[in-house]
């Protein structure tokens, strides 16, 4: 068997509930990894229920990173993931593990995985902003603009890079990450997956989801974390404008619409390989796809 190479990182993607942080779990076990959180509010100490997060025990069994590591009051932004994530992938591989980033925030592991290590942060944060101003746009005003740019081969991904090169020109030469990702990504039947997010959002409420958007509306209503799908419905129900169970209904809504959101973003801006989450032979593919990449006898470079 050869052995596996340096710099190698797994990242598992998908939407909300498709098992994502199953897989994460399975994965470090096979391969001795540790799991980066790529989940912009699983930072934030104190909301596990409407986070998702890793249980207890699973965070026991495997070494989790990226997770409480904000106070609720304060902020975590895109550049802040990138500086830290990094600084999480070097010391796993420092000690001989493989980094496993879990997550479904789009935005977020993309800009790791694409590179942007730039010289400051206003540059950095200058670059991302910019991208995220363009990945909200169509693909017919993305075309648009790309017009006048030699763009083989067109997607939204590679045009968006080719904007932002065309933007920051010099600042982006050393923007290429020095690990070599390979993204993994959970998908499934549009009606499995919106039944199993209504299932999961009962549960959340079985769990106590209830007294933790009111810890976070009693103390932190205007934090960045209380925007976040499970507390922000909660809120209009603590404010009296609408009944529980309506209320409860509107985070299943916003949750599937967040879904479909999610999915959109990694099929047309990122390069992942995606695995049905409901086939019963999906496992052992992804750990031979996983174990193939590893000891780089598949590559699956970014472009």
């Amino acid at each position: 068997m050869t052995e596996m190479k340096q710099n190698k990182v797994l990242v598992v993607l998908g939407p909300t509930a498709v098992g994502k942080t199953a897989l994460g779990l399975e994965l470090a076990r096979a391969f001795d990894g540790e799991i980066i959180s790529g989940d912009s509010l699983q930072v934030y100490k104190t909301l596990d229920i409407g986070t998702a997060k890793a249980t207890a025990a699973e965070q026991r069994a495997i070494v989790h990173h990226l997770i409480d590591v904000r106070a609720v009051p304060e902020t975590y932004s895109v550049h802040d993931f990138v500086h830290e994530a990094t600084a999480a992938i070097w010391d796993i591989l420092a000690r001989g593990k493989v980094p496993i980033i879990v997550g479904g925030t789009g935005l977020y592991v993309q800009a790791l995985t694409d590179g942007f290590h730039l010289g400051g942060n206003e540059d950095h944060a200058a670059v991302l902003a910019y991208r995220k101003t363009l990945s909200a746009l169509t693909d017919e005003q993305l075309r648009a603009l790309t017009d006048d740019l030699d763009i083989s081969e067109w997607n939204v991904r590679r045009a968006i890079r080719a904007l932002e090169h065309a933007k920051f020109g010099g600042q982006l030469a050393n923007a290429r990450s020095p690990f070599d990702f390979c993204l993994i990504g959970l998908t499934a039947d549009r009606a499995l997956l919106y039944e199993r997010i209504n299932t999961r959002v009962d549960a959340m409420m079985g769990q106590g989801l209830m007294a933790e958007a009111q810890q976070l509306y009693d103390n932190y209503p205007n934090a960045q974390a209380a925007q976040g799908i499970g507390y922000k419905e909660l809120f209009a129900y603590f404010d009296g404008l609408i009944d529980l169970m309506p209320a409860v209904e509107k985070i299943k809504q916003n949750t599937r619409h967040y879904a479909k959101r999610q999915l959109t973003w990694f099929k047309n801006r990122m390069p992942v390989t995606f695995f049905d989450s409901f086939n019963p032979d999906t496992d052992a593919q992804i750990m031979t796809y996983a174990k193939e990449f590893l000891h780089d006898t598949h590559s699956n470079k970014l472009d």
